[in-house]
């Protein structure tokens, strides 16, 4: 009886309006005016490219045990999902080791959905609807932070703040995710048509050296398929004080 009464709790959408400086120009607007035209399913999140998702969500899964096993690993307790979209990774991955998991996406379609979605999922909290170049991070609240094909959309300058924006919203031996794409041919490579870019592995690494962040794991996507892009798993924590 109890369980029934958690999962069919109502989750409510927190709207973040606020927009930084730099951040209203037509990179982002562009990409916005794309999303919104895309369908709420997991096809529609991932580019049609549906039949990747498990293979995808036993690769982070093995991420994740991984560092749950080092003795200086994240804890269990609460999670943030990044671009969540409607909620996929929330639902097949952190909702399976996180006790309350967090959402962030800049469109509220995909939310409404989510709420959809993820209903009789107990681990859902809050579900924020803003850009990630906005978005403002509680402070000292995850275990995990996970950002998942989300950062191509942003900036050199604004994933760099973003990502220093990150640190103090971790908990003691909390960590960053992140999984991207990356290209092989050492170049930034950018669609137009989502407004959005592909970075080589070294950019990548120089921009978390940037934000003050040492790469603690990294690992390849096993098992995708051969002409998509190869995909990269980063574990980022904060730089130790000199």
């Amino acid at each position: 009886m109890t369980s029934e009464t958690t999962t069919e709790k109502c989750v409510d959408i927190v709207k973040c309006n606020e927009k930084t400086d730099q951040t209203d120009i037509e990179y982002y607007n562009k990409a916005a005016s794309y999303w919104e035209n895309v369908t709420p399913t997991i096809d529609g999140m991932l580019g049609g490219f549906a039949q990747i998702s498990h293979i995808d969500i036993e690769g982070s899964s093995k991420l994740l045990k991984l560092l749950f096993k080092d003795e200086d690993g994240p804890g269990k307790v609460r999670a943030l999902d990044c671009g969540a979209g409607i909620g996929r990774i929330t639902k097949h991955l952190l909702s399976k080791y996180f006790q309350t998991v967090d959402l962030v996406e800049q469109d509220e379609h995909f939310l409404v959905k989510a709420k959809e979605y993820l209903a009789g999922v107990s681990s859902v909290g809050n579900l924020y609807c803003a850009g990630l170049q906005n978005f403002k991070f509680p402070q000292n609240t995850y275990d995990v932070i996970w950002f998942q094909w989300v950062l191509g959309h942003l900036t050199d300058e604004h994933l760099v703040e973003l990502l220093d924006r990150c640190k103090s919203a971790l908990v003691t031996r909390g960590v960053i995710v992140v999984k991207e794409n990356v290209t092989s041919s050492g170049k930034v490579e950018k669609d137009e048509e989502d407004s959005s870019v592909t970075r080589p592995p070294k950019l990548l690494k120089d921009l978390f050296d940037k934000a003050n962040l040492y790469i603690l794991k990294e690992f390849k996507q096993n098992k995708f398929p051969k002409d998509i892009y190869q995909v990269q798993m980063f574990v980022l924590r904060q730089k130790p004080s000199a």
